[in-house]
């Protein structure tokens, strides 16, 4: 009679392997078979592979999370090799809606009198957040036609998105230049007093207001896992903090928030890494703009007695040479890369400063780059869409460019403002502004039947 691995040795043995060799080893013999088919083998591997910011909110999404990486790296595999022609291209019409993969509307509000600037959402709550040029900030049931709620902001928001931490709503949005807004039933807005503001969601009534900064807050970004906000202006001499996000929610009547500030002046954009929640990467600017640097570090909080104390641990920093273009948008990957424009070039650099790869698939001027986990994302005045893969290579991340899609079919009008651009799994949203007074919303979604 053959000896066996007790299971507990074999699970562990296992858990250092990847889904490949998982695979294979499962054709051994059945007891194998049996131990490679763990559930928690599988979710350890999808929370690796695509790092899910906040792991206690995933039930499971399919019977077993074995299903749920094959079928997600099938996704995968199709994207990559998508053909323009492989897309169902729509577009919508109307101010707001929610639709699902294959490009069919589920709901749409009523028509909006003023139009809509910013948007965020949390489909797991069926919660959308909009911003319009009246500067009214609106929550949306999207199973519902109307607004649930409705507040008229002091000054213009710049950006907004939305997160789901400890199954409470957070919302990231910037009044005044633009600021992320975090909350827990609750969501945050920075002012131009240089406040963070936190709202109850979704009837949006103040709870408290943190003093952040001297000056009006720019920049406000919460972490994937919802620990830690960074707030900063646009302004050579102040400095960016980190916070805590919980003292933010949750302000002591006589202490000052925890945070720290980050030794970067001049800091203009910033991003926390995908894949490394604690790792936030800012870009700055020196001489005039002339100069434009990457400074990256790691967040940490450490108990000293009975004090918490925030520490900011530079991990790396360089200089773009003065000849280069100076980019507009920058996105942080899995925390050892950063990607950037450079006029129509797409740059991939290492956090040290080692230039990677270099992509010239537009014509004209980049005008907006989106990063996220899987995809990248840039759109261009040449009426082009582009769309990139983070592939595993090595100890160095690296991009695939997969296929360029046409913003709309039939018009090649030049685009004279900046159009946006998001995408999941197996389809592509994208915002076309052909002029200042209206936009269209354009869907390419990956044919059913390709791939199959």
């Amino acid at each position: 009679m053959d000896l066996q691995l007790p299971e507990i040795l074999l699970l562990r043995m296992f858990s250092f392997l990847d889904a490949f060799s998982l695979l294979q080893v499962g054709q051994v013999n059945k007891y194998w078979n049996k131990v490679a088919e763990n559930d928690h083998l599988w979710r350890d591997l999808c929370l690796r592979k695509w790092s899910f910011s906040s792991s206690r909110n995933w039930c499971r999404p399919l019977p077993t999370w074995k299903q749920f990486f094959l079928s997600q790296m099938r996704h995968e595999c199709r994207m990559a090799s998508a053909q323009p022609g492989d897309f169902v291209y729509k577009e919508g019409a109307g101010n707001l809606g929610v639709g699902t993969g294959n490009g069919t509307v589920v709901w749409s509000s009523p028509d909006q009198q003023s139009s809509i600037k910013f948007l965020a959402t949390l489909p797991k709550l069926h919660l959308a957040f909009t911003v319009d040029k009246e500067e009214r900030v609106k929550v949306w049931d999207c199973q519902h036609e109307e607004a649930v709620a409705t507040l008229s902001m002091p000054r213009v928001s710049f950006s907004m998105d939305a997160l789901l931490a400890n199954d409470s709503p957070f919302l990231m949005a910037v009044p005044s230049l633009g600021t992320d807004v975090v909350a827990g039933l609750r969501f945050q807005v920075g002012d131009s007093a240089g406040d963070i503001c936190t709202l109850t969601v979704p009837r949006l009534e103040r709870v408290s207001a943190v003093n952040a900064l001297d000056q009006s807050v720019d920049l406000l970004h919460c972490s994937p896992d919802t620990r830690w906000v960074l707030a900063a202006a646009l302004h050579p001499r102040i400095l960016p903090r980190v916070f805590l996000a919980e003292c933010l929610l949750r302000p002591g009547m006589h202490r000052a928030p925890l945070s720290v500030s980050l030794p970067v002046p001049g800091c203009c954009a910033a991003c926390w890494a995908l894949k490394r929640a604690n790792r936030v990467t800012l870009m700055f600017r020196r001489a005039s703009f002339k100069k434009t640097g990457f400074t990256t570090f790691d967040i940490t909080a450490e108990r000293m007695g009975d004090e918490v104390v925030i520490q900011a641990h530079q991990v790396a920093s360089f200089m773009l040479p003065v000849h280069m273009e100076s980019p507009v948008w920058m996105g942080v990957g899995d925390g050892n890369g950063i990607v950037v424009d450079s006029g129509p070039q797409l740059l991939l650099f290492s956090i040290d400063g080692l230039l990677l790869q270099r992509f010239q698939d537009h014509q004209l001027s980049i005008c907006h780059l989106w990063v996220g986990s899987l995809y990248v994302l840039t759109t261009s005045m040449d009426n082009y869409l582009c769309l990139y893969m983070w592939e595993d290579k090595g100890r160095h991340p690296s991009l695939k460019s997969c296929c360029h899609l046409e913003h709309r079919r039939d018009d090649h009008t030049p685009s004279c403002y900046v159009s946006r651009a998001i995408c999941d799994k197996a389809s592509v949203v994208c915002v076309v502004s052909k002029n200042l007074d209206s936009s269209i919303l354009v869907m390419y979604s990956l044919n059913v039947c390709y791939g199959i």
